[in-house]
């Protein structure tokens, strides 16, 4: 009876023991491991839950260690941050050196399927990449070797024409709206935060899949897919369960036991999946693609064109792989951003006003794209919301080789001597310095670079400058609680001092055409 328990008891201890030998040999011979950073608090959690409580401590950080440091994750597994423009150009142009993290890859995977944001090399170009596939020549106008493509469903022409669905939206939020503040008062506090990820989430809808998701009709039955995204990423428990979720990719043999966040993550993929049959359905049902405008229609009207190899063309499968991607980058990362850019316009009425003027100028509250795009003002905001509150704030690659990591700005290790690259000891030859900041758009990191940049950023920009027109000019904006950033993944807007999930309350009143 005793060997039974020793027996046991002592394989997991010796396991236990072994794990943090190999832990320490580990860190012993990590060529990172002169790198001045943080202590970490516990060998389970690392940094990870300090930065889970304060979404600036990375900030404090940077100030304290400088723009290079390393830090400890779950499982006291080292990783470096850097924010050294040098760098991460580097990364970015070493895509093959320097890859998606194979447990994050995990995490998307299981959440969303086999689309664009949780595959990599090979299968990412064979979705993503010309000249293997074709979906990107589709998806972005991608142009190749002087060839060029008709109707991109993210290209300019193709998001000029879906604007009138991004301002129709936007009008419909705003009467909701209006409609709450007359209840005879002169303004009203309204959470603004919900009604913006259900007007992005209808529009993605109708723009995307000529689809209507119909979740900003508050009179109707509530909407499966906006309740399961605002319990997986919205809810007073979303970070923690988002936490154990990576615990589980890291070590997987912890799936098989059910953590927190396990039931949330698999509603969530029945809903997006459950949907994305019905719009596949729905769009094969349907009439002929050829009058539809929608991104959907536009991808599969391309796809089966005879004028592709059959090799090329997309399997229903990856069609329905694709839409649960779509639904998610699609709207979350829009109305965070407007959310942020509403919150630092309420602190700043100069600015605030400044904007409503602009807006003002044109005679019209259905603008086209170009209309949209001729206000500076607009722009600028625009540029400077996502500078300072991008919705993610960080992205994470795994060198899969010993490579070299040049810095613009020198290191101070442990010991006091100053580097100029990592690490150090392999350092041959130092490559040129690329003097520009990387990003697909406005030179910044908002929506990435290199192959794996967000090939919507055109449809969520003027999406976004479709909100702020509308807003602006119906309602003025004043903060009504202190705001404080969620720290991890998707940047959204919480109230400081509580933990009841991601919201952002604001007093709003009717703008009356005076001042």
């Amino acid at each position: 009876m005793i060997s039974r328990i020793l027996y046991p008891v002592a394989g997991t201890l010796f396991c236990f023991a072994m794990f943090h030998i190999a832990q320490l040999y580990c860190e012993l011979t990590f060529p990172l491991r002169h790198v001045v950073g943080p202590r970490s608090l516990s060998f389970p959690f690392g940094n990870f839950k300090q930065m889970g409580d304060n979404a600036q401590l990375i900030s404090k950080w940077r100030s304290e260690f400088g723009r290079t440091f390393r830090f400890k994750s779950l499982f006291g597994i080292s990783e470096l941050h850097t924010s050294d423009i040098k760098a991460i150009n580097h990364v970015l142009a070493n895509g093959t050196i320097y890859r998606r993290v194979p447990f994050r890859r995990d995490h998307m995977k299981r959440i969303l399927g086999n689309g664009i944001l949780s595959v990599d090399l090979d299968e990412h170009k064979r979705q993503a990449c010309p000249p293997h596939f074709y979906p990107l020549k589709i998806l972005t106008g991608y142009k190749h070797r002087g060839e060029s493509w008709q109707n991109p469903a993210f290209g300019i022409t193709q998001v000029r024409l879906l604007t009138e669905i991004f301002v129709e939206k936007s009008i419909q939020l705003r009467d909701i709206w209006a409609r709450q503040i007359r209840s005879g008062k002169e303004h009203h506090v309204i959470d603004i935060f919900p009604g913006l990820r259900r007007m992005t989430l209808d529009v993605i809808g109708q723009a995307g899949f000529d689809y209507q998701i119909d979740s900003l009709n508050v009179e109707g039955k509530p909407n499966e897919l906006d309740q399961v995204f605002t319990e997986l990423l919205h809810s007073s428990h979303a970070q923690s369960d988002a936490a154990f979720r990576l615990a589980q990719s890291i070590v997987p043999i912890l799936k098989f036991v059910p953590l927190p966040g396990t039931q949330i993550r698999r509603r969530a993929r029945r809903a997006m999946d459950c949907i994305g049959r019905q719009i596949v359905a729905s769009s094969k049902a349907g009439q002929a693609l050829g009058g539809k405008r929608d991104l959907l229609s536009v991808l599969l009207r391309s796809t089966l064109s005879k004028e592709i190899p059959e090799n090329q063309r997309l399997s229903e499968a990856e069609v329905v792989a694709l839409i649960p991607t779509f639904l998610f980058a699609g709207h979350e990362t829009t109305s965070s951003a407007v959310s942020w850019a509403l919150h630092a316009l309420s602190l700043n009425n100069a600015a605030q006003s400044k904007l409503r003027q602009e807006l003002l100028t044109l005679c019209t509250e259905n603008p086209t794209m170009d209309e949209l795009n001729t206000l500076p003002y607009l722009e600028s905001v625009v540029r400077e919301t996502l500078r300072v509150h991008s919705p993610f704030v960080f992205n994470q690659r795994m060198a899969m080789e010993d490579d070299i990591l040049p810095l613009a700005k020198p290191y101070v290790d442990r010991k006091g001597q100053s580097h100029d690259n990592l690490p150090p000891e392999r350092w041959e030859h130092i490559p040129e310095a690329v003097s520009e900041i990387p990003g697909v758009w406005g030179n910044i990191l908002s929506f990435f670079a290199g192959p794996h940049n967000c090939i919507g950023f055109r449809f969520s920009l003027v999406e976004i400058k479709a909100l702020l027109f509308t807003l602006i000019r119906a309602f003025e904006f004043e903060p009504a609680v202190p705001i404080v950033p969620t720290s991890f993944g998707l940047q959204a807007p919480m109230v400081a001092g509580t933990n009841k999930g991601s919201s952002l309350p604001l007093v709003l009143r009717a703008y009356n055409g005076q001042g």
